[in-house]
């Protein structure tokens, strides 16, 4: 049975899950996973994860927040005055906001905090600081 190298394009179910047990993403419902392997395209771990499976396989990976996401960094947590804020836009905690920089640098951040006068946001991706695992199957080596 032929066996999934570098360079392959594949079709992959998966379902990722934290420590806690919660799902943060699955293709479950929707249609499969399509990627090279080493395009460079999804987290490393689950792009190699893939090499040496053949079609029907399936293993559980689990991915160090390092490789995956990286560390929860508190140097990204962003305070602004209230008033920098767009008036059009009523800040929410939780609520998503771009962030566009004069230098063409944008970020998607969270509204994790706010009062009369500020507003406090994360730029840390959704997945820093956690591991990831995901349970994959490798549905066919296109």
């Amino acid at each position: 049975m032929r066996k999934a190298k570098k360079g392959d394009t594949v079709i992959v179910n998966y379902t990722g899950t934290l420590d806690d047990g919660t799902c943060f993403d699955t293709s479950e419902g929707t249609d499969p996973l399509k990627f090279e392997i080493g395009e460079g395209t999804l987290l490393q771990l689950f792009e190699d994860s893939m090499l040496g499976m053949s079609g029907g396989e399936e293993k559980t990976i689990r991915i160090p927040a390092e490789e995956a996401y990286g560390a929860y960094n508190k140097d990204l947590l962003i305070a602004f005055q209230r008033e920098q804020i767009p008036p059009n836009i009523e800040p929410k905690i939780g609520m998503e906001l771009q962030i566009d920089e004069a230098d063409g640098w944008n970020a998607s951040v969270k509204v994790v905090e706010m009062n009369d006068t500020m507003v406090w946001v994360d730029a840390n991706h959704p997945l820093a600081g956690k591991d990831l695992t995901f349970l994959l199957k490798l549905v066919r080596i296109v």
